[in-house]
């Protein structure tokens, strides 16, 4: 019995240093962004006016707002669907075919990853730019570039940025798939050849179901840091630009609480929380299944 308690004061102590430090850190900052959002109040002013759901009723009437959502959903979507589908592809053609230097291709694709997104914003920044960067150059080589592409203009900016997110976290995943999908019992899919399975159908009905758990939970995690990663990448690559065509949420929270309206900025943050959380509970309801062992 006096075991039992010691354990537990044991454990008790361990855990109650990084519990204070999270409920310092993390619950009390966000309770106090949702309490900010009900108030009106300069960036650096002590003043505060209470005024309830003003805020969060001027949102519903901000187009810049309401385009800055779009372009993050947008964003989300498409750049999640992209790199699970070619980190999936990758892993699984690095895995099973028999291909030369398999680690040297690791190595390739994770670099990406080691690279600040300061870095590769610069990277890209060069190949986009109008006059004299890698793609405009390579394009000139058949056709005319009297008037260079603008890849960076507001009807292109968006895919810019969705290439540039998707080239920095696919080598990541596959890596990480790859991990999954060399514990697979190689005598499942001799079976499958056997039956007269394809390649294809294999990679459906074998590997998919075998690693759906790691699929899972690198899917949720990944949507969520697709939205602080669209806000790095516009920052560092667009600023908004141009005329607001790339701005994100964050990036537009940031913009007005520079502006001066820091209550209304907060009321930004609580709809881009509770847009994070719907979401995460959307994506673990819809790739919820039994776990397949073997």
């Amino acid at each position: 019995m006096k075991s039992n308690k010691r354990r537990s004061r044991f454990l008790v102590l361990c855990v109650a240093p990084a519990t204070i430090l999270f409920f310092i850190f993390m619950i009390l900052p966000t309770l106090n962004v949702f309490r900010m959002s009900l108030y009106e109040r300069g960036a650096y002013s002590p003043e505060e006016t209470f005024v309830g759901l003003k805020n969060f009723q001027q949102l519903i009437h901000d187009a810049q707002f309401i385009r800055s959502m779009q372009n993050m959903i947008l964003l989300v979507v498409v750049v999640t669907i992209v790199t699970f589908a070619f980190a999936l592809v990758f892993a699984a053609i690095l895995t099973r075919e028999k291909i030369k230097g398999q680690n040297f291709f690791r190595v390739v694709f994770y670099i990406p990853n080691i690279l600040s997104v300061v870095v590769i914003s610069g990277i890209f920044s060069a190949i986009y730019k109008p006059e004299n960067g890698m793609l405009n150059s390579i394009i000139g080589l058949f056709r005319d570039m009297t008037n260079p592409i603008l890849w960076k203009g507001e009807s292109l900016v968006i895919p810019s940025l969705i290439i540039a997110m998707v080239w920095q976290a696919v080598g990541y995943y596959m890596v990480m798939y790859m991990a999954s999908m060399a514990s697979v019992p190689a005598s499942l899919y001799e079976s499958a050849n056997l039956d007269g399975a394809g390649r294809l159908t294999q990679f459906f009905q074998i590997t998919i179901p075998l690693i759906w758990t790691n699929i899972r939970t690198t899917l949720t995690f990944f949507i969520i840091s697709t939205i602080n990663m669209a806000f790095l990448f516009v920052t560092a690559m667009t600023s908004g630009g141009p005329n607001g065509a790339s701005d994100v949420a964050l990036n537009y929270m940031y913009s007005q609480k520079n502006a001066g309206l820091y209550g209304y900025s907060m009321a930004i943050g609580v709809v881009i929380f509770l847009f994070s959380f719907a979401l995460s509970a959307c994506v673990n309801k819809a790739t919820s299944r039994e776990p397949l062992e073997f």
